[in-house]
């Protein structure tokens, strides 16, 4: 079965996401592409996105609002046709459960704590919780809301899967030790060997040569 990689286009110009997509075929990948605010908040971002065509989408807005404007925010990006969309189970089960209710075809995905976060940035913003207590709470409150995916750091996946049965997403992935702005990272593997069912990579595929990259990573994950 292909692994499933959700190649991030962290940029605001349109021809670099282009390229990245152009570059980024593979029969031996199932590749989604995920769109954040950088680049859906740029210029014509928006119009980009509106436009791909037999693409998997998945925009990461990290939604974090009051019930009303988180659906009012849904209902404004309708037009997209979205496959994944984020909110952080922060925003609270009232939310959760009212942007999953107005999401239609689109699959709402929780997101957890950040994998720039760790315990030390967790007890600064005043969490008395481990990280690992922290997300294992959220993944039972996503599941209570009956969202369709989770976003989790490799180390939380087997936890998380006691208690959220669904698709799992696993962003913080490098294949070395240049962990850049993130805290728990993860290579490919090690997520998938964890039971993720989608990784999230961004710089390590789409800084330097994208082809030899995607080659790489085939190499890397023995498929």
């Amino acid at each position: 079965m292909n692994k499933k990689i959700f190649i991030a286009c962290d940029t605001n110009k349109n021809s670099v996401a282009q390229e990245i997509i152009k570059n980024t075929k593979s029969n031996k990948l199932k590749i989604g592409y995920k769109f954040g605010l950088e680049f859906l908040n740029s210029k014509k971002g928006r119009n980009f996105v509106s436009k791909l065509k037999n693409k998997i989408v998945f925009a990461d807005l990290k939604l974090n609002d009051i019930p009303n404007t988180c659906v009012a925010t849904v209902k404004s990006l309708k037009d997209l046709k979205l496959n994944y969309l984020t909110i952080h189970v922060s925003s609270g089960l009232e939310a959760l459960k009212a942007i999953k209710r107005s999401s239609g075809k689109t699959k709402i995905v929780g997101v957890t704590t950040l994998t720039s976060l760790d315990n030390k940035s967790l007890n600064e913003i005043g969490h008395k919780r481990k990280v690992k207590d922290l997300v294992y709470h959220q993944a039972k409150l996503a599941s209570k809301a009956k969202l369709d995916a989770l976003v989790c750091s490799g180390y939380e996946i087997k936890i998380v899967k006691k208690v959220f049965k669904k698709e799992i997403i696993t962003p913080g992935i490098r294949f070395n030790s240049n962990t850049n702005d993130q805290k728990r990272v993860m290579s490919p593997k090690e997520a998938f060997k964890n039971g993720s069912d989608w990784i999230v990579i961004g710089r390590p595929i789409t800084q330097g040569n994208i082809k030899k990259n995607i080659k790489k990573l085939i190499e890397h994950l023995e498929i």
